[in-house]
């Protein structure tokens, strides 16, 4: 005697979709990693750049930003680069607009010499908007007034 139903039955059939909500998870958790990690990695490139009173950086939306470290290596956009592969990217930049500023930070270390000849590369290469970029005005002693 045979207990239970004598009609047979199909087991369930595998599910052939893909279930995204993991993936998805995954996805978002990794974005906000990288929202997170992206402005701690922008220049890492360390300078310690002079102080002084000015403007601030143009808003020129077209700029080459170029940086002399403390050994005297050039940097374009936080890129190692040589005196003949900065003067190739200045002469395409000037080439695409002749009004493409240069944003120039370079170490107060660095000796002025270093600093005029990648003025007069970037002459030579067309562009003659160049900005010195500083780190903001010098702390005034305490107990100090400005003059008028």
């Amino acid at each position: 005697m045979a207990f239970g139903r004598l009609e047979r039955t199909r087991p369930p059939q595998p599910m052939a979709d893909i279930n995204m909500t993991p993936l998805i998870d995954v996805m978002l958790v990794l974005l906000v990693i990288f929202m997170i990690t992206a402005p701690l990695m922008a220049s890492s490139l360390k300078l310690d750049l002079p102080k002084a009173e000015g403007a601030s950086p143009g808003d020129n939306p077209v700029f080459l930003s170029v940086a002399i470290s403390i050994d005297g290596q050039l940097h374009l956009d936080d890129e190692q680069v040589n005196d003949a592969q900065l003067t190739l990217r200045a002469r395409q930049a000037s080439q695409q607009d002749p009004n493409t500023e240069v944003q120039l930070r370079a170490d107060e270390k660095v000796p002025y010499g270093r600093v005029a000849e990648l003025i007069g590369l970037l002459q030579d290469a067309g562009l003659s908007h160049i900005g010195f970029i500083t780190a903001g005005p010098p702390a005034k002693p305490a107990g100090t007034t400005a003059a008028p």
